[in-house]
Order: C-alpha cells, then sequence, then structure tokens
C-alpha cells in the first residue's frame, strides 16, 4: 500500500530547530518530486518546499526561504525539511506529498499535482 509518514514534529521555542522526515512506500520514488506543505488553524494549506527527484533543484515559499532546506535520499526513500530559525508564524501541521514527474530537474509547488500524501506531522513554536 503506497504510504508517506511524517516524523520529526514537536514542541520547540522561537529559534529554534527541526527536522521533518518523510518515509515514503510509494511506486518510483526515486523518479517522483517530493514537497512539504503545511496548514495552521483556520487556514488553507500552503506550499513550503519543493525538491526535483534528481535531488538537484528545489524551491521554497518566501516566508522559508533562508531559513528551510529541504533534502532527500533515493536510496532510502526519505525527504527530509530541515527547519532552523523557526517562528510562531511557522506553528502549522506539515505534510509532505509526493507526485511522479519526468524530468529529474522537474518540481512543482501545486498541491493539486501531488499523488500522494502523508497524514502530517504537527509542529508547534512557542514565542
Amino acid at each position: 500500500q503506497a504510504q508517506l509518514v511524517e516524523s520529526g514534529g514537536g514542541l520547540v521555542q522561537a529559534g529554534g530547530s527541526l527536522v521533518l522526515s518523510c518515509a515514503a512506500s510509494i511506486p518510483t520514488f526515486s523518479n517522483s518530486v517530493m514537497g512539504w506543505f503545511r496548514q495552521a488553524p483556520g487556514k488553507d494549506r500552503e506550499f513550503v518546499a519543493t525538491i526535483s527527484w534528481g535531488g538537484d533543484t528545489t524551491y521554497y515559499s518566501d516566508s522559508v526561504k533562508g531559513r528551510f532546506a529541504i533534502s532527500r535520499d533515493n536510496a532510502k526513500n526519505t525527504a527530509d525539511l530541515q527547519m532552523n530559525g523557526l517562528k510562531s508564524e511557522d506553528t502549522a501541521v506539515y505534510y509532505c506529498a509526493a507526485t511522479h514527474m519526468y524530468f529529474p530537474h522537474d518540481f512543482t509547488w501545486d498541491a493539486n499535482d501531488y499523488t500522494y500524501w502523508g497524514q502530517g506531522t504537527q509542529v508547534t513554536v512557542s514565542s
């Protein structure tokens, strides 16, 4: 059964760091773009970061650029999100997502393009 499982969420003080991990059991992970999205209470789900399946192309939302870093390990079928300099506005449920793309440098920030989704992990940043 295809699935994505996030881990690493928790409670952290403002300015702190967390690493979220996504373990993937999906067809052709090595040819799948990985993305991270988040949803804060009362708000729509928003894009955070994405990485091409070749691993050499990344893209971030303006709100996290310079603070977060996405990476992947195709040998382990995992994708991580390193979050530094956390702010209270980063508090949200974070979701891992995946979708197959043909070219190694392709990526997408559109949630509608993603096929697989995890259940989410809560990140709470206290000020």
